[in-house]
């Protein structure tokens, strides 16, 4: 789990290499920058000192987790207990979470086609089964390259939700579960629970032991990556999340005249990354309309203004990002 630095409820995350960035104004500057990472001690320091450092360079002290057999409850015991404690341990009330979204339409291993949103999502956490509702502020696009046409019937936030279990819930007699590591986050010894079935499946838990908490979640449908993140009071909300969808098409001679290419199939992908940049709790402050979400992503009509976009400061690209580039 890469850093996730913020000030109150504002955030970033990190690329692979540890940079960040983040956009506060001079009203953040007695606030206070916490750094946390899975497996990491966490790291606080005033943003006006971080702000005067000679090199903005911190170093984080690994914290490494040596848990006792005796203590530890079976895997299976240990992930029930994590998903009935799911109310008490995540933001369960209605909240706003401001977010990226980046969509990277793929074919053979090469981008064609890239969508970027700037929106806020009104949620009530993973007891309920998708969010309520989802409001585009601002999005941008690239030429269309695309060869092979690919749509999504739906918002591809709406699939967000459908694959993440904290929401669809388990079988758990579908996996045969065990405890694969040990590791901390924010001063908490954390377990890393893994099932695994046929044709290779599996789903991975990063459960920790002081309130059964999910820090993250990696499952091999969509390669996705689920990343919760704990609030002020202590309360999970996501703040990270990356899935790739992978496809075959076949080519018509047209097609494959255009590609330059003999074989009759091509290899697609839909490649997604979100960040959760905003966390709001605040009834009064709380304002999200409804878009219409029948409709793909890429040929959504949406607000955009080159200002807003100029003044916005966008994480740095990740390993995920990078890897969509790669020919």
């Amino acid at each position: 789990m890469p850093p996730f630095p913020y000030p109150q409820n504002k955030g970033s995350s990190t690329n692979e290499e540890g940079n960040f960035k983040l956009s506060i104004t001079s009203n953040y500057l007695s606030e206070t920058l916490i750094i946390s990472s899975i497996g990491y001690k966490s790291f606080s320091i005033k943003i006006e000192d971080f702000i005067n450092l000679k090199e903005n360079v911190i170093v984080l002290e690994e914290d490494i987790a040596e848990l006792s057999e005796i203590t530890v409850l079976s895997p299976i015991a240990h992930l029930k207990k994590a998903f009935k404690n799911i109310k008490k341990t995540t933001i369960n009330k209605p909240h706003q979470l401001n977010v990226l979204y980046r969509r990277f339409s793929v074919e053979d291993n090469k981008a064609r086609f890239f969508v970027e949103q700037y929106l806020k999502m009104l949620d009530k956490g993973p007891n309920a089964e998708t969010f309520n509702k989802l409001e585009v502020l601002q999005g941008r696009k690239s030429v269309d390259y695309r060869i092979v046409s690919m749509k999504q019937k739906l918002h591809a936030m709406v699939f967000m939700t459908r694959y993440n279990t904290l929401r669809t819930g388990i079988n758990f007699k579908k996996y045969t579960w065990s405890k694969i590591g040990d590791t901390t986050y924010d001063g908490e010894d954390v377990i890393i629970i893994e099932g695994s079935r046929y044709k290779g499946d599996y789903l991975r838990f990063y459960i920790g032991l002081d309130n059964y908490g999910i820090f993250k979640i990696e499952n091999s449908v969509l390669n996705s990556v689920y990343i919760y993140k704990k609030n002020r009071a202590g309360k999970l909300y996501l703040s990270y999340h990356n899935r790739e969808w992978k496809s075959k098409r076949k080519l018509s001679e047209y097609q494959k005249k255009i590609l330059g290419k003999n074989n009759s199939k091509i290899d697609l992908s839909y490649r997604h990354e979100m960040f959760v940049l905003g966390l709001e709790m605040d009834k009064k402050k709380i304002k999200v309309k409804n878009n219409n979400l029948d409709i793909d992503i890429g040929d959504m009509d949406v607000p955009y203004s080159i200002g807003f976009w100029n003044n916005f400061t966008a994480p740095p690209a990740t390993k995920f990002t990078k890897r969509v580039f790669v020919s």
